[in-house]
């Protein structure tokens, strides 16, 4: 008989490992970077100063910003990945795929090593590097000086983008950025703590993002707007009739608003339009309805739901929300890496054994 201690299914609430990083308390909602507000610094520090908090370890003063900011430059003029992107992109129009396969190829070009030979100056190194390119591998969005957010959404739109577009869609990828030991964040600390290379341990994360029930979900809230129309009470009453999820709304950790969706409204509240004044009606209504099936527990808009409407008022085209989200936590993957790394430790957890009893040795099956 297995007499292990019995944990909550999906291991919720079970604490696998101190971080310094990142601390969602879903109790109070609210979440914060290395002892700072992340609603806050989404609100008033650049996308490249609070990657630096989360990789570096500290908010930079105006020198150590412009010092970074050309760290980042130059991780992304490497002469080799133009050639290297482009023929990744010529065999597949999905950016997820090709962001993996560059980063492994990549990889392989650099002669990337695995995180156990390298010490914490070259650990932070690959950090940056592999960090650095996914905004060229997912959009081909080209450096030019105006920060990564301008670069990446002029790439995605084909535009110009204008300073409220550039702002919004910079707090969104902040607020993104990182969030506790989420599923994509927890793979990315497993594999590192074999101590492969930064690209396993990214590749890794991706795949777990791109499932529907975790970096998938902004896309199917923008779906849900659609079909609603004009009468979401009647749309949304049929959903839960029928026993179907409402997209973009519950969260496994917050048991009040998600900081994050209340960040964002506000952001979307901000730009304006047709599609914010539908979206705000459509939470209204799906909050009281779901209230009033589930009083014990009120389920209330979280960041994927907001999330779609800023990106889309943005210009980010539907299919591109996921990678989107993917830039944005490809910063955090990045930090708990580079912390996972600094402990020995192979994180190897037991399973209880369910099937079978065991019909002893020698036994003919």
């Amino acid at each position: 008989m297995n007499d292990l201690i019995d944990v909550p299914r999906g291991l919720n609430g079970v604490v696998a490992a101190e971080t310094t990083i990142s601390d969602v308390n879903g109790e109070a909602g609210w979440y914060q970077y290395r002892g700072w507000s992340a609603v806050e610094l989404a609100r008033t520090r650049s996308f490249e100063d609070v990657w630096h908090l989360l990789v570096v370890g500290g908010l930079p003063d105006a020198a150590r910003s412009a010092a970074f900011a050309e760290r980042i430059a130059a991780a992304q003029s490497d002469p080799r990945m133009p050639e290297l992107i482009a023929a990744v992109g010529a065999r597949t129009d999905q950016p997820l795929v090709a962001l993996r396969a560059v980063w492994t190829l990549a990889a392989s070009m650099r002669g990337s090593s695995a995180l156990y030979d390298l010490d914490e100056a070259q650990r932070l190194e690959e950090a940056i590097r592999f960090a650095a390119v996914t905004p060229i591998a997912l959009a081909g969005a080209a450096a030019t000086g105006g920060g990564v957010v301008a670069d990446y959404l002029e790439a995605v739109t084909g535009r110009t983008p204008d300073a409220a577009h550039v702002h919004a869609l910079s707090a969104y990828l902040i607020a993104a950025m990182d969030h506790g030991f989420n599923a994509s964040t927890f793979t990315a600390r497993v594999i590192a703590s074999t101590g492969a290379d930064m690209a396993s341990c990214l590749t890794g994360a991706l795949g777990a993002l791109s499932g529907p029930l975790h970096g998938g979900a902004p896309a199917r809230a923008l779906d849900s707007l659609d079909r609603a129309g004009d009468d979401p009470e009647a749309w949304i009453a049929g959903q839960l009739a029928a026993g179907r999820r409402l997209m973009g709304f519950g969260h496994a950790v917050y048991r009040t608003a998600d900081p994050r969706s209340e960040l964002l409204r506000e952001v979307a509240r901000g730009l304006g339009g047709s599609r914010v004044t539908q979206a705000l009606a459509f939470q209204a209504d799906a909050e009281r309805q779901l209230a009033e099936r589930r009083p014990e527990r009120p389920l209330h808009a979280n960041v994927e739901f907001y999330a779609a409407v800023v990106m889309e008022q943005c210009g980010v085209p539907r299919e591109m929300f996921t990678p989107t989200f993917a830039l944005a936590r490809t910063i955090g993957w990045t930090a708990h890496v580079l912390e996972q790394a600094r402990d020995a430790k192979i994180i190897r957890p037991s399973a209880r054994y369910v099937g079978p009893a065991f019909a002893g040795e020698g036994v003919e099956v």
